[in-house]
């Protein structure tokens, strides 16, 4: 494990850009700012990642990513020999290699992130992605059995819910849904998630990739503001306890709808094990801090990265870049373990583009 799933990773994704054609036709990605590339650039929001230190290592720069480096999605589309997937906002015409329809804030909830301004929740993704491809991509193809083989080889990835539960904690925006009980709220989300993935298919998509949520329990923004910090805790537990709720029916949920439609396959991404024990084995992965951001934030280590400040010498280093999310080293391990590991993802990434 260590810095062998970076490494493995890097020479893997390096081997499939010189190697070939893709190996799948498309990837296409939802979720939040964990995956956003650059949708929220174009949005009147306060969730924004375009400006420095965010994408200090990236090699094009400031971006819009989340993050000092590249994303989960970015090292699945490297695997898949595809081009970064652009942000959907960003572009006229539409690649047929994929689109990025994450938005940063925005989650399952239609009204989840609306405190922070615009941002794409999952059922505009979703619609998003039915005009797009109606409209744009279709019209790539000779037939509709071309177009139909298309979508069905295509990948779909999926990161959503941790603002919804993010804003299910904070208790000072008065959000109606805060009366749910977990157990209520996780269904609820399950419910319309289950239902968006029924659109995906119904329009002809066949292979779906839904990571669960991590232990947002151990983000900065939760732990430092539930006193974990002060009594020297990485995580909140209670929180992690909450969000295992969704995480428990989510397995069973993507197997219910693997069996009911058929010819597809809904992956579970298994990955919160893995952040988890990164967090409190930091060693195991190359890691040496876990517990706070590398950038300097906004709230005393609880927020966003203030513009234009150095972040720490080493962000690879470090679990959190923000008080939010990850750095590309953590990003790499999910992404390198999702590939090959049937622990974190089965079928692994490279059973799933073979079915």
């Amino acid at each position: 494990m260590k810095v062998v799933s970076v490494v493995l990773l890097f020479v893997l994704c390096n081997e499939n850009l010189v190697s070939g054609l893709p190996l799948a036709p498309a990837l296409y990605v939802f979720g939040d700012s964990l995956f956003d590339n650059g949708n929220n650039n174009f949005l009147p929001t306060f969730a924004k990642a375009n400006f420095l230190p965010y994408g200090v290592d990236f090699a094009h720069g400031v971006t819009g990513r989340f993050t000092n480096g590249r994303t989960v999605a970015d090292f699945i589309a490297e695997f898949l020999r595809l081009p970064y997937p652009p942000p959907l906002l960003s572009i006229r015409t539409s690649p047929v290699t994929g689109l990025n329809l994450a938005s940063g804030s925005c989650g399952i909830l239609p009204q989840t992130g609306s405190h922070l301004g615009k941002c794409l929740s999952l059922n505009d993704q979703i619609d998003l992605f039915e005009a797009t491809v109606e409209s744009e991509i279709s019209t790539h193809f000779k037939t509709k059995n071309e177009f139909s083989n298309y979508l069905s080889k295509s990948i779909c990835i999926f990161s959503i819910g941790s603002n919804d539960y993010i804003n299910y904690f904070d208790t000072s925006a008065n959000f109606v849904l805060n009366k749910h009980t977990p157990q209520v709220f996780a269904q609820l989300l399950l419910d319309k998630l289950s239902h968006n993935f029924e659109r995906l298919y119904i329009l002809g998509v066949r292979k779906i990739l839904m990571f669960e949520i991590g232990p947002i329990g151990c983000i900065p923004s939760i732990s430092r503001s539930r006193h974990g910090a002060i009594r020297n805790e990485k995580c909140e537990e209670g929180a992690n306890q909450m969000v295992s709720y969704f995480n428990d029916k989510l397995a069973a949920m993507l197997q219910n709808l693997t069996s009911t439609l058929p010819d597809s396959t809904f992956v579970y991404g298994h990955a919160n094990w893995l952040g988890y024990d990164a967090v409190i084995n930091p060693s195991r992965y190359g890691l040496m801090d876990t517990s706070n951001p590398c950038c300097r934030t906004w709230g005393n280590g609880t927020s966003a990265c203030i513009p234009w400040i150095s972040a720490c010498s080493f962000p690879n280093k470090h679990y959190f870049f923000d008080a939010f999310h990850l750095t590309e080293t953590v990003c790499s391990s999910i992404a390198s373990h999702c590939i090959n590991d049937k622990s974190v993802c089965s079928p692994t990434l490279d059973q799933l583009i073979k079915m």
